[in-house]
């Protein structure tokens, strides 16, 4: 049975929505074909070069083009890594390391993380940051919360204040962060990957809910953004109402720009139209990424910037 037919025999209406978008055998077949392990290596550990040379000697390691720290690499348990336990590499899939690449916190900064938990974005962004200056890395859960502690620890990280609140609570902290990551709860169709669940619980209802809490949070973010600073808007999921629909509605509420963003990544034309609703030709900067695309997870990232001081 072909990965289209499994999937259309699952949820029939999952097929019929996102055919619309992408309808090869291939995007098909990578939407539920097991994923890639890859790691980051954790630079506030222990030396890059050091980390490579040493697991090179006993594993597999590609790198992963798009970001410097990232590797594919054969094992089939993480467990077997010694580094791992160590939180010297941390398990974090390939397409999830484009986020922080493209905020590019520098040390010394504010930044939020609006959606932190499980942290592994938090870590990166903390590694870059050479642990200096202060992250918030905000989850609403508190059983959340905690892995993302434990994960913080466990990278060695030592700049990040963790908060549990509703993401859009932050709004009342107008101009104040250098940097602001929205990685939005969202329906999660990039991980069918990961887990069968995302295909057999996906609904329609479901991604208009999300949909509405991420135009919430976006415009938050947006509003604690300084004047002249950088967000970063993504989710792990292909739909267009969580993806182009949600920074259009941000483009059309405020003053909002689109940044091109410039990475080794392949990527699949943006949605400019939707269910006859047309979104902004910016949108073109954004990366809408297919699993066909790079044999990763799906992902949607934009950069958006504030006009005002102190820009790039």
């Amino acid at each position: 049975m072909s990965a289209r037919d499994v999937i259309k025999e699952t949820n029939p209406a999952f097929y019929e929505r996102y055919s619309r978008i992408e309808d090869s055998d291939e995007f098909w077949e990578f939407i539920i074909k097991p994923l890639r392990q890859s790691i980051r290596v954790n630079t506030l550990k222990a030396p890059l070069e050091v980390v490579v040379e040493r697991l090179s000697e006993e594993f597999e390691l590609e790198p992963i083009p798009w970001v410097k720290e990232g590797f594919f690499i054969n094992v089939d348990s993480l467990a077997k890594i010694p580094e791992h336990g160590l939180g010297v590499v941390f398990g974090q899939e390939a397409s999830s390391m484009i986020p922080p690449v493209v905020l590019d916190p520098k040390p010394g900064e504010l930044v939020l993380d609006m959606a932190a938990a499980p942290g592994s974005k938090t870590g990166q962004i903390a590694q870059y940051m050479e642990n200096e200056g202060c992250i918030i890395a905000n989850d609403p859960q508190i059983s959340r919360a905690n892995v993302l502690m434990a994960n913080l620890n466990r990278m060695g990280v030592l700049i990040a204040r963790v908060t549990i609140r509703d993401g859009a609570s932050f709004a009342r902290f107008e101009n104040t962060f250098d940097r602001v990551l929205l990685d939005a709860p969202c329906s999660s169709v990039g991980m069918i990957r990961k887990r069968w669940k995302f295909l057999t619980e996906w609904r329609e209802k479901a991604v208009i809910r999300y949909m509405n809490i991420q135009k919430r949070l976006i415009l938050a973010g947006y509003r604690a953004l300084k004047p002249g600073g950088v967000m970063v808007y993504s989710t792990c999921t292909i739909d267009p109402l969580e993806n182009e629909e949600v920074v259009d509605y941000l483009l059309r509420k405020t003053d909002a720009k689109l940044e091109k963003i410039d990475l080794q990544v392949k990527t699949s034309e943006p949605v400019l139209e939707w269910e006859g609703k047309e979104y902004s030709e910016d949108l073109k900067k954004a990366l809408r990424i297919h699993p066909n695309d790079n044999d990763t997870e799906a992902f949607f990232i934009a950069k958006i910037v504030k006009p005002g001081d102190g820009g790039e």
